[in-house]
């Protein structure tokens, strides 16, 4: 049962998903690379299963997210989510594809995991389609203040998106190396 939940879960590790008619421009890509330049470093928070099956399920995950690379926009996410016991480990690539994104979380939908098949930036938020067989979604990643993230992860019922996972990350600033000058 957990590991069922852990592989929707998966689909929030990215921690950093709706088709979105927005596609960055060549401009775009800048301020995109910023944007996820601005949600790299260590996150920890509590989430909840807020519909389906197993609506009322709290977790908590902690997450390390990297640029990809200098030169291109997107973050490779690793980490864990701990159900009571049950831990997993969490990991997601997202990265530019032309003018829109791609990647998977965990080992994607040939897996247990999740595709990334399109997404935009747009300010302090990125939202990231997700499928997995006849599951599409959405990833919505907002930053409501530079150490606080909310993640809601919906899925298509009919012509509705329907939130089923929410989640709030909060910046570990305890393991941010700090220096002093002399």
């Amino acid at each position: 049962m957990y590991l069922r939940i852990f592989s929707v879960i998966g689909g929030l590790a990215a921690a950093f998903v709706a088709d979105s008619a927005m596609a960055p421009d060549a401009s775009a890509a800048p301020r995109d690379k910023a944007f996820f330049q601005s949600v790299a470093g260590t996150w920890k928070g509590p989430g909840e299963i807020v519909a389906g099956k197993y609506k009322g399920t709290k977790f908590n995950c902690s997450l390390t997210g990297q640029s990809v690379s200098s030169t291109e926009a997107g973050i490779k996410l690793d980490g864990t989510c701990r159900v009571g016991v049950f831990k997993q480990p969490m990991s997601a690539v997202i990265t530019q594809n032309g003018k829109g994104y791609k990647g998977q979380f965990l080992d994607g939908a040939d897996g247990k995991g999740l595709d990334i098949v399109s997404g935009a930036v747009n300010g302090d938020k990125v939202v990231v389609g997700i499928n997995r067989a006849q599951l599409n979604g959405a990833m919505v990643a907002s930053l409501r203040d530079p150490n606080t993230m909310n993640i809601t992860i919906s899925v298509k019922v009919e012509d509705q998106m329907i939130p089923v996972i929410g989640l709030t990350l909060d910046r570990d600033l305890d393991s941010i190396a700090v220096g002093s000058i002399d």
